[in-house]
């Protein structure tokens, strides 16, 4: 680090040093000559980086400014960056180091977060805000982990996404484009425990029609949101799959629509529906047709499926209720799932993440990387 130092100061490309608290390898901030961008400073300990992710708005399709920002801040660690176009001006970040054309293990998250922003601020223990904990966070102890491990001569790579809280479309678009990596270590709030596996999902719209009428006339028309309890309570009593690896298959009525006015009888009504698939989703999505027979229109948009995961001795394992991109990057490698923060307080106006846990998980990101590289 001293030789790098000097060397740097001698050919006029580091004009400063500054000494910041924090885990290496984001103990000291290099200030360089030319290009470095006002706000950016390479070496920034996990936490700051944190904030200042959580403090750039990235609500599902509005993540250009976000990618922008990792994608230098990435540059002037010196890593070769590629922004991979997704969608207008929303795009995938891959980097690598310059020495590494392929990777062998790539360490991956979404950058997107859902509504509303929510600014970041911190106490003695904890990081707030959207995103801290799903996925911000997370991004930092990343970059944390990669930097050494490429100090160590490990090849290593990132590739941040766009678009996980909707429907994966960064990670549809970076499967289309792998870069020969072998493994692929995905970050989502585990606890800092490494999954075993995750459930899938099934994403399915039921749409009902019907004949509008006067409502002092019912019989002259025909109720869609009648059809569509009837359907909906038909789908309410199925038995549902379970693996006992895993638990069951749930389901949850997110959204209900339809109808003119309390006046009119309906002739239209539909329904979102969410499954956690413990399987394979065949012969469910079969018996929902069944269950809702004539009385609507089943449509299935969303099938992503159930996925097990690599493990690394020593570290301790759960099983995840919820999906991730993993199965969208299945030409990225083999699959490990591992971050720091809880489910249970992402999506919610309390999004916190301790600073321990992300401390930690720079540590478990560097094992499993020199694990399945060694």
């Amino acid at each position: 680090m001293a030789q790098l130092l000097q060397d740097a100061h001698r050919q006029g490309t580091v004009s400063g040093l500054k000494v910041i608290a924090g885990a290496p390898p984001f103990g000291v901030a290099f200030l360089f000559r030319g290009g470095l961008r006002a706000g950016i400073l390479i070496g920034m300990n996990p936490v700051e980086l944190t904030r200042k992710l959580i403090d750039i708005e990235s609500i599902t399709g509005k993540e250009g400014a976000v990618a922008t920002y990792l994608a230098s801040y990435l540059e002037e660690l010196g890593y070769v960056v590629e922004r991979m176009p997704v969608e207008g001006e929303r795009f995938n970040v891959f980097a690598r180091p310059a020495n590494v054309d392929e990777p062998a293990l790539v360490f991956s998250t979404h950058i997107d977060t859902v509504p509303p922003f929510l600014a970041s601020s911190e106490d003695a223990e904890n990081i707030y805000g959207r995103g801290s904990c799903d996925a911000k966070g997370i991004i930092a102890a990343q970059i944390a982990a990669c930097e050494r491990l490429r100090t160590s001569g490990k090849s290593v790579g990132l590739l941040f996404v766009v678009g996980e809280e909707r429907d994966s479309l960064g990670a549809a678009v970076a499967n289309k484009n792998p870069r020969g990596s072998k493994f692929l270590v995905n970050g989502e709030p585990t606890d800092n425990r490494i999954a075993l596996a995750s459930k899938g999902a099934l994403r399915v719209e039921v749409t009902a029609h019907g004949k509008m009428a006067h409502s002092a006339y019912p019989e002259l028309g025909e109720s869609a949101i009648d059809k569509l309890l009837d359907a909906l309570q038909a789908l309410r009593a199925m038995e549902l799959p379970h693996n006992p690896e895993i638990g069951p298959s749930t389901v949850n009525i997110g959204i209900i629509e339809g109808g003119r006015a309390t006046n009119v009888i309906p002739d239209y009504a539909k329904a979102q529906l969410l499954y956690r698939l413990v399987g394979p989703s065949e012969a469910l999505r079969d018996g929902i047709v069944a269950a809702v027979g004539a009385l609507a229109e089943v449509a299935f948009v969303l099938n992503i499926p159930y996925m097990r995961f690599l493990t690394v001795p020593g570290i301790p394992t759960m099983t995840a209720s919820f999906t991730t991109d993993i199965p969208q990057l299945s030409t990225w490698g083999k699959p490990v799932l591992l971050g720091p923060g809880s489910i249970l307080v992402a999506h919610t106006d309390r999004e916190f993440l301790a600073k321990a846990e992300l401390m930690q998980a720079i540590e478990l990101y560097e094992r499993i990387g020199t694990f399945l590289l060694s």
